[in-house]
């Protein structure tokens, strides 16, 4: 898959960000996602989202993966992540779906705060950057989106879905 201009927002984020198909497969991730894991991104890439978390974890994952069935995305679900160190953090999950042009689930966008670092400037730099995120996809979908093809448009469309809920968190209530 070819990074698209949505996607390169993400590279390197503040932000933990990964992609899941709709069986838990990772299948990208930006360079926050890995390094707050202690992996590199090749690592990563087609492992399980269980993967991440210790076996403690694995029924709120599990958990996590059903409401996202159900509901097409997840909100505030804390969760217990392990770091390739074995050293752990609780994060926040909120993940939205992606969908294929026959409105087929094919995966999540999924973020993960790491609570331990909800401190004022992170916050501060999470909210300007999911507005200047939302700027560029709608930048996007303006000038260049009728050019793209169906995958990359899903993808946009996938990503702005995500920031929007991203923008709606009042994440200074997560401190």
């Amino acid at each position: 898959m070819t990074q698209t201009e949505a996607r390169k927002t993400l590279k390197d984020a503040p932000i933990m960000w990964r992609r899941i198909n709709s069986i838990g497969i990772i299948l990208d991730c930006n360079s926050t996602y890995a390094s707050n894991l202690g992996y590199s991104k090749s690592e990563i890439l087609g492992k399980p989202i269980f993967e991440h978390v210790p076996k403690e974890s694995w029924e709120t994952m599990n958990d996590s993966l059903k409401s996202w069935f159900e509901t097409g995305k997840v909100t505030d679900r804390k969760i217990v992540f392990v770091r390739q160190d074995k050293s752990t953090f609780e994060g926040l999950l909120q993940a939205t779906s992606l969908y294929d042009e026959n409105k087929n689930l094919i995966g999540s966008n999924t973020v993960i705060f790491d609570l331990t670092k909800m401190t004022e400037n992170n916050i501060e730099k999470y909210e300007k950057f999911f507005e200047e995120s939302i700027k560029r996809i709608k930048q996007i979908k303006i000038s260049e989106f009728e050019k793209l093809d169906q995958e990359s448009k899903s993808e946009c469309e996938g990503l702005r879905k995500m920031f929007q809920m991203l923008s709606e968190i009042n994440l200074k209530k997560l401190k």
